[in-house]
């Protein structure tokens, strides 16, 4: 283990803790994320936009003007970054292969 394994981009802890978020549901809200992660407008939208262009999240708009939603879902490739630096964090601590990773695909591989 060595610290090129960790990727840089999931290493900030609020694109981290959106990015474990969005590996556990189908797909999350706006919303739903900002009041998890109890982040602003701007600085949410800063860090998703930052995991959309590596392509770890596609966004979905649907409506428009005050009732439209913006929707967040993982991409495969997203899953596979998460979970290698989830192995990589895991790797670091001493503690061998992180909890849930038994190889299996997850719903994000699948899409």
């Amino acid at each position: 283990m060595n610290l090129r394994d960790l990727d840089p981009v999931l290493h900030a802890p609020k694109r981290l803790a959106a990015t474990a978020l969005l590996a556990n549901t189908e797909y999350a809200t706006f919303r739903f994320l900002k009041e998890q992660l109890d982040l602003t407008d701007s600085d949410l939208s800063r860090q998703m936009s930052a995991l959309e262009s590596v392509g770890y999240v596609k966004v979905g708009k649907h409506g428009r003007g005050p009732g439209s939603t913006t929707t967040y879902a993982i991409t495969s490739e997203g899953g596979r970054a998460y979970r290698a630096h989830r192995a990589a964090l895991f790797a670091m601590l001493g503690e061998g292969v992180a909890p849930g990773d038994d190889g299996t695909a997850s719903a994000a591989d699948q899409r």
